[in-house]
């Protein structure tokens, strides 16, 4: 008999390796990255701006994936 904590545990899991792959799946920026903040105008941080791409500071890309608007 499979104990249900295990077999929870395993439905976790699955679930978790799903939304990774999906993740990973999803096409990442290229190109140059901007200075400034595409919303906000501020500074976007040099270690930031080295990933390529970047439009966003870290606060206003939270914003644009949680689908809300400064």
């Amino acid at each position: 008999m499979v104990c249900p904590f295990d077999r929870a545990q395993a439905v976790e899991q699955r679930q978790r390796d799903q939304a990774i792959a999906a993740q990973l799946a999803k096409p990442r920026p290229i190109g140059p990255s901007r200075s400034e903040c595409l919303d906000c105008d501020g500074e976007i941080h040099k270690a930031r701006q080295a990933l390529g791409g970047i439009l966003r500071c870290v606060p206003c890309q939270s914003i644009f994936e949680k689908g809300g608007r400064r």
